[in-house]
């Protein structure tokens, strides 16, 4: 039973992790990303819609990304989407393509973007945090039952503590990457 515990501890710490992941490679530093455009959503036909089911986004270069949309009269609403959306951008229409300049970050910006992600790398450490009090009860849980010995009660605690230890070191190294990849000219 208690492997078991540890086990779920350990994989759903593992998803925090890769939810830090998705939420910081959205923190756009100097280069063109395709995923950049993740959060845009285009009207389409009354919906909204993600832009990369109506589009596909390209890096044509280091600064610069492509938008080509499936049906040329999307064109205007994908700028309108583009401009609505507040990552800050301009797009430029070139015939069957809209590109996207992405302008060099301020100082000013990249410290605006250092907080936040400071914030989603704190909401990770709290997620890894809670799943690790999610296991602490689940044994204390046992303990009541009679199903452990006190003894395996705080061998189990240390075991977890070590993961949690482990994983959250895991999101510090995430954030000093992405800090100094922000941070950089």
């Amino acid at each position: 039973m208690i492997e078991d515990i540890k086990k779920d501890a350990k994989s759903r710490m593992g998803k925090a992790i890769e939810a830090v992941k998705h939420a910081t490679s959205k923190l756009r530093t100097g280069r063109a990303h395709p995923s950049l455009m993740d959060g845009v959503m285009v009207s389409y036909y009354g919906a909204d819609t993600p832009l990369a089911q109506v589009a596909s986004v390209s890096v044509q270069d280091a600064r610069t990304l492509a938008v080509t949309p499936w049906e040329k009269n999307l064109i205007p609403e994908i700028e309108k989407a583009i401009l609505g959306s507040d990552l800050g951008l301009n797009p430029v229409t070139t015939g069957d393509v809209i590109r996207v300049p992405l302008p060099p970050l301020t100082e000013e910006r990249r410290r605006d973007l250092t907080k936040l992600l400071k914030a989603e790398i704190e909401n990770g450490r709290i997620a890894i945090r809670n799943v690790r009090r999610d296991a602490n009860n689940q044994f204390k849980e046992l303990i009541k039952a009679k199903d452990i010995t006190e003894d395996e009660l705080r061998k189990a605690e240390d075991e977890i503590q070590k993961i949690t230890d482990a994983q959250i070191a895991e999101v510090d190294k995430l954030y000093a990457q992405k800090e100094a990849e922000l941070m950089e000219i």
